[in-house]
């Protein structure tokens, strides 16, 4: 267990760091890096359930974190989870957007419907949110950083996720849309493509909608050049590392976090 002296030496000692759709998956493995680095956290989910299950698990680990309660989908509950953590702990240093819903559609069969949940929830929620946190952190003129867990798909994906490529790849603008407007006020903004990674959410996704079995992990990890998928918490462990001073000056850079090489051909 991370003593209370190793937090605070932590590369996020004294922040405190807002999770959305921190519950599970990436979400979850950034708030436990988070609170190991030093972090207070807040995170967000429609379900209390593993929601408050993880908090319990930071705290019993001797972590400050909180649940708060929130769908990302609509743009006032984006915004008041900056407002709750606020009046929690006072501010928000760090936001990361990690919801994301990956509902499948193609070009031909999405529905206006599921176009609006995509940009809802992989878009509009992030905007807004990340609006709440800078305003926060304009009104106290403090430096601050966000990441938003975008996708390597942005670049052009596969044919039936059409609706979250076209949501998540405005992520990719919005990022460095905001993090250009921001500079002068030292908050920095930077994005993840992240690539095929083995996740709860994922895990749900393969089952209902490509009829997965128990072994689609280790099926999918043979076609792949390491030999398995990405795992949560090493993202997380990338993620930490944009949040804090360790990264210097770098904003505006959506990176690939991936192990296929854009661009590549065989």
């Amino acid at each position: 267990m991370t003593t209370s002296s190793e937090r605070a030496a932590g590369l996020l000692a004294g922040k405190v760091v807002l999770v959305n759709g921190g519950t599970q998956g990436v979400g979850a493995a950034v708030a436990r890096a988070a609170v190991r680095e030093g972090a207070s956290v807040a995170v967000t989910g429609r379900r209390p359930e593993p929601g408050e299950a993880l908090v319990g698990e930071l705290t019993a680990a001797g972590g400050t974190a909180r649940y708060v309660r929130a769908d990302l989908a609509d743009a006032e509950q984006a915004r008041a989870s900056v407002a709750h953590t606020v009046e929690a702990y006072g501010r928000v240093d760090c936001l990361v957007n990690a919801a994301g819903l990956t509902a499948r559609g193609t070009l031909l069969d999405t529905t206006p419907e599921l176009f609006d949940r995509h940009i809802a929830v992989n878009l509009k929620g992030p905007f807004f949110a990340m609006q709440a946190a800078v305003a926060d952190m304009l009104a106290r003129k403090a430096p601050g950083t966000i990441v938003n867990v975008i996708t390597s798909s942005a670049h052009g994906g596969q044919p039936f996720l059409a609706p979250y490529v076209a949501a998540k790849a405005g992520l990719a603008g919005l990022t460095r849309n905001a993090a250009h407007a921001h500079r002068w006020d030292r908050i920095r903004i930077n994005g993840l493509n992240i690539g095929w990674t083995a996740t709860e959410g994922e895990d749900a996704t393969q089952r209902a909608f490509h009829g997965a079995g128990d072994d689609w992990r280790e099926q999918a990890g043979a076609r792949l050049p390491m030999g398995r998928l990405g795992r949560p918490d090493e993202i997380a462990d990338f993620v930490v590392l944009l949040l804090s001073d360790r990264s210097g000056v770098v904003t505006g850079s959506v990176i690939d976090w991936d192990q296929n090489v854009l661009g590549g051909l065989d």
